[in-house]
């Protein structure tokens, strides 16, 4: 089958890394050039991984954020104040939609109304839209039927998607939480699931990921195993064996401990990579 989307891997990293940036990335149609990002990080690096990643910000028109966590949602205003000025000086053509839940439109619309000049905020509701959405809220996006749901989790309101491919193949990407029991069916058999990952299991020690509702390498490949996925991501993952002097880094570390559990195509992507779906 023709690979006709690309994942691009914005950021892989968790909330307090400083040798890569927060896990935010973009689906990207080959065909239409167009892009439907995924988060935006916790700031304006989100403009630094666009530029060197080649992805220009008039290519973006669906954006779509999680949760409210720093991480995830701070990088946004960014996104809404570049292309806020490129509306103004004709330099993007087209609207911006924006899709979340209620209580984080009212969280991204308070934040831009502390940060951004009136002039920008203007285009809210006028070229800026906001599409609310709920458990089980279907929207078609760039051809895409993208269906959202509520990953029930115990910390912050968060909601994922799982779509349709061009190719056929099913796609479904988890948020920065492990899958909750009562949403493993929709993983289960899908071509790809995109995962969070926070440390190896056996540095869960160090790295306390429980006490911070996340999984280990181990944990989510396990869980993959088990509902039969065929390709898998990890990523939202600790930085501290990214660029290490001595021994084998990050990237070799979580192969070889993933692969003692998940017998499928196991990836643990760098900052801008791209992964042909």
């Amino acid at each position: 089958m023709e690979n006709l989307e690309e994942l691009l891997v914005l950021g892989c990293g968790h909330a307090t890394v400083t040798k890569c940036y927060n896990t935010c990335f973009a689906i990207l149609d080959r065909e239409r050039e167009e892009a439907f990002l995924v988060d935006a990080g916790g700031g304006n690096g989100i403009l630094r991984a666009l530029r060197e990643a080649g992805l220009p910000i008039t290519r973006i028109h669906h954006f779509f954020i999680t949760h409210s966590h720093t991480d995830h949602v701070l990088g946004a205003v960014w996104i809404i104040r570049d292309i806020g000025s490129k509306m103004r000086d004709g330099s993007y053509e087209g609207d911006l939609h924006i899709y979340c839940h209620a209580v984080l439109e009212q969280t991204v619309r308070a934040l831009c109304m502390l940060t951004l000049q009136k002039k920008l905020l203007d285009f809210f509701g006028r070229r800026i839209l906001f599409h609310r959405v709920e458990d089980g809220t279907c929207h078609q996006i760039l051809g895409w039927r993208i269906h959202f749901f509520d990953i029930l989790s115990t910390k912050e309101r968060q909601y994922a998607f799982w779509m349709e491919l061009l190719s056929g193949r099913r796609l479904i990407f988890f948020g920065d939480e492990p899958c909750h029991p009562d949403r493993k069916a929709l993983m289960e058999d899908a071509d790809w699931a995109l995962c969070e990952a926070f440390c190896l299991y056996g540095e869960r020690d160090r790295f306390r990921p429980y006490k911070k509702h996340h999984s280990t390498v181990l944990d989510a490949c396990a869980f993959a195993e088990e509902a039969r996925v065929k390709n898998l991501v990890l990523w939202h993952t600790e930085d501290t064996h990214i660029g290490e002097a001595s021994g084998p880094g990050r990237v070799v570390r979580y192969l070889e401990e993933g692969r003692r559990a998940y017998h499928g195509s196991l990836y643990i992507p760098e900052d801008l990579e791209r992964i042909a779906l």
